[in-house]
């Protein structure tokens, strides 16, 4: 995993395995190279243009448990730059939800657009800088955008500027990513006694789990696109989930009837990594529509592990 080439979400959400898993030297070394890739408004672990509204801050939790364990303000004033970015100048709707990137990948889309990515990425270190309300407000937020009425799954992106989806597609990975930070704010809002967090994230993240699991194949994974038997077989949306489980019944906020199906996913899984520590079938960088490989698909890997093995 840490051989592959990563942009900020990539960063963020390998350091974040890392530090899941327990090899905190490690994670602090990334939480270091993170900073030192921070541009001035905050954003953290920027390799290119400042385009990434919400994916930089997948790297917040990790600096700023850096800083919790070495008391260095390097680290400390670098995630309060990023917190500040995200509470006070990052775009969003009217309503404060946060955008996904600066700008529109096609000429016909507006730059407003609500991507499922995003919760992961902004809620959990909003929650680890004590601000779990904003933290669950925004995922809810995600949510009322993006979620498909009938199916009660989210959708890939949707543009707020012209009203209408940019990606209208039950996108695996994205409801992954979505389970995956739902998990992380309902740990920190019970840690951090937040009743009505915990209840409303737990619940969410529950519900969305059980739809989830309507689509799961006999080995474990899932179509690409859920409800698209025609879409190719994926393993990294399977490995999120699977990493959801653990955490959930590891902390007792989940039923452990689901295991059972973590464990599917566990033990499939192993046919796809190579001799060389490469995980292979599922959705691949760097345009994530086709069958490849990936560094989230590595850290799924980890996360999933490092959860059921404790």
């Amino acid at each position: 995993m840490l051989a592959v080439q990563r942009y900020p979400w990539e960063q963020g959400v390998c350091a974040q395995a890392i530090y899941e898993i327990g090899d905190i030297r490690t994670m602090i070394a990334m939480a270091h190279d993170a900073v030192l890739r921070q541009k001035p408004d905050g954003r953290l672990a920027v390799i290119n243009e400042n385009i990434a509204v919400t994916d930089p801050a997948a790297n917040g939790e990790v600096v700023w448990r850096a800083y919790e364990i070495t008391g260095d303000t390097f680290y400390q004033k670098a995630a309060l730059r990023m917190l500040d970015y995200l509470l006070k100048d990052a775009p969003g709707t009217e309503e404060g939800i946060l955008y996904h990137n600066e700008i529109s990948f096609q000429e016909e889309f507006t730059p407003c657009q609500i991507w499922a990515d995003s919760a992961y990425m902004a809620p959990p270190f909003l929650a680890v800088m004590g601000y779990t309300e904003e933290a669950a407000r925004q995922i809810e937020g995600y949510f009322s955008y993006l979620v498909d009425r009938e199916k009660k799954l989210v959708n890939h992106i949707y543009d707020v500027g012209r009203k209408t989806f940019v990606r209208e597609k039950l996108w695996a990975t994205g409801n992954g990513w979505t389970l995956l930070g739902i998990g992380r704010v309902a740990d920190l809002a019970k840690e951090q006694g937040k009743k009505d967090v915990f209840r409303r994230m737990t619940e969410l993240g529950t519900k969305l789990l059980q739809e989830m699991l309507r689509y799961q194949l006999p080995d474990g994974r899932f179509h690409d696109i859920l409800d698209d038997e025609n879409s190719f077989i994926d393993g990294t949306a399977a490995m999120m989930m699977a990493a959801f489980i653990y955490r959930g019944c590891r902390h007792g906020w989940l039923d452990k009837q689901f295991l059972q199906k973590a464990d599917l996913v566990a033990e499939t899984m192993e046919n796809y990594v190579d001799d060389y520590g490469i995980i292979h079938e599922v959705c691949g960088c760097p345009d994530f529509v086709s069958s490849g490989t990936s560094a989230e698909s590595m850290a799924a890997y980890l996360m999933m592990h490092g959860w059921r093995e404790g």
